[in-house]
Order: C-alpha cells, then structure tokens, then sequence
C-alpha cells in the first residue's frame, strides 16, 4: 500500500498572462509559469526570445505591459521593495567593479542590501571561501579571469542570503572550462541554501546538466515545458535538447541575435578575457 502522496511545493515564482511591449514588438507575449520553491529551472532560447525581458521584469527592472507576477511571495509591481530584498541577480554584463578586490566589492553589496554590520566579515569570507577566491580576496577584480569575476557576481548575489537567484546568461563569454566551474558553484549554492535558481539560457549542454525543469521561449512565448529526458520523449524521443528545441519551436537554436545582441555579446566576453 503506497503512502500518502507528497505536498506539492510553494510557488517561489508565479507568473500570470505576463506582457511586455516595445512600440510593435511583442517580446513577452502573455506568459503563465510557475515555479516550485526550491528548483533549479531553466528558460531556453535563442537571443531575441523573451529571456531577458522576462528576467528584468521579474526583478522589478522593467515594469510589464500586462499581467501579474509574484517572487517569493511578493508582486513585482505593488512590492518592488520587497522582491528585491528577497532575490539575487547575476545579469550578463559584468556587475563586479574592475578597480576594488573582490573584499572590497562584497563589502559594497553587503551594504548595499543591509547585511548586519556584525555579520559582514564573517558572512563575506565563507562567500570567498564557498567560490574559491580566499588567496586572491584582496587583489584587484579587473586581474581577475572571467571564470573568477563571475564566481564573484555568485556570492554578491548570495551575500545577503535571497530566497530567490536569477541568473542570466551566466556563462556567456566564457570557455568551456571557466564554464564548467561556474556550474558547480552553482548546483553548490543550491545544494548549501535551498534557494530557488532561475537561470536563462541558451547553451543546451548547461540546461541539461543543470536543470530539474525547463521552458522552452520562442518569439515571447513558453512552446514546451518539462525536465529535459520529458522533453526529448515528448519531441518524438529526440536524441538531445537540440533536436527537441527544433521540434518544439520549429528552428534550430540560433544564437547569434541581432546587432545589438551580438555586440552586447562580444563586449561581455571582451571584458571577461
């Protein structure tokens, strides 16, 4: 006799018909996703599908057209103030600042999100200890290899211990190395403080060796939704996400944008050696 079935878990992240225009373009268009607390979830697509967008309306950067969304309890639009207190946010472009150390730049962020004086050393070197950066704390970021700023952005994104970590485009510009590392910083973070991990993306290999759950985002809509062996079943057992996302969107992941996209691209990598 089987027992009782599990609770469901807690929605960290509700989304609810969520819009966002600019002028004619529709990047968002009436989006629904719920996320459970605790998941690692995945937004797949290629530059132009809405990613971003929908990051930077979730963590109160850019206000929606239409439609509602919680975080970690909280609406974006009547409690900004809150949902930021309760998020970290790793954006693509670098957010570490080149002329302090890394000490210094977690000093900043712990101000920053009223992290308790008293806690502020000791919280700021298990973060350094946690990414590995403890030898190297108190030299200049801008020495730094782009696999250690991005460790950094990692515990300035925790410092202040959030319910909820959005990364966007985590490893973009990186090598496959520096990409690796970052991941097991990540399934760590989540493994050490049960936060809720929003990552977009559109390098299928890190969706799949990272996320419980994704949702593939073709021209601002959600096409597919599921853990990555489901949706390759479901994509007439395809052999890889690849050819799932080509089932469920109709192209091949094409990630090279628009100008803007690429530029932006190339900058981040320029600035990550």
């Amino acid at each position: 006799m089987s027992g009782p079935a599990a609770a469901p878990r807690p929605a960290a992240i509700r989304i609810e018909g969520l819009s966002r225009n600019f002028g004619a373009l529709v990047a968002v268009d009436h989006l629904d996703l719920t996320i459970p607390a605790g998941s690692l979830f995945g937004l797949l697509g290629p530059n132009g599908a809405g990613k971003t967008t929908t990051i930077k309306m979730l963590t109160t950067l850019l206000p929606p057209t239409a439609g509602n969304a919680e975080v970690a309890g909280f609406d974006v639009q009547r409690q900004p103030r809150e949902v930021r207190r309760s998020i970290g946010y790793i954006p693509q472009l670098i957010s570490a600042d080149g002329a302090l150390t890394a000490r210094e730049n977690l000093m900043v962020f712990a101000r920053l999100y009223a992290v308790p004086r008293h806690e502020r050393k000791e919280r700021i070197q298990q973060a350094l200890a946690m990414i590995g950066l403890v030898e190297v704390a108190d030299t200049l970021v801008r020495r730094y290899s782009g696999g250690m700023i991005r460790r950094l952005e990692i515990a300035q994104a925790i410092l202040h211990r959030p319910s909820v970590l959005f990364l966007d485009e985590p490893t973009v510009g990186l090598d496959p190395v520096a990409r690796r590392a970052v991941w097991e910083h990540v399934k760590e973070l989540r493994a050490r403080f049960g936060a809720t991990i929003l990552l977009t993306t559109h390098y299928m290999e890190e969706a799949e060796a990272l996320c419980d759950q994704l949702a593939i985002m073709h021209q601002g809509k959600v096409v597919a939704q599921g853990s990555p062996a489901q949706l390759m079943f479901e994509a007439d057992e395809a052999d890889t996400l690849d050819d799932a996302f080509v089932y469920f969107a109709g192209s091949a992941i094409e990630t090279g944008g628009t100008y803007r996209d690429t530029a932006q691209t190339r900058r981040t990598a320029r600035r990550l050696g």
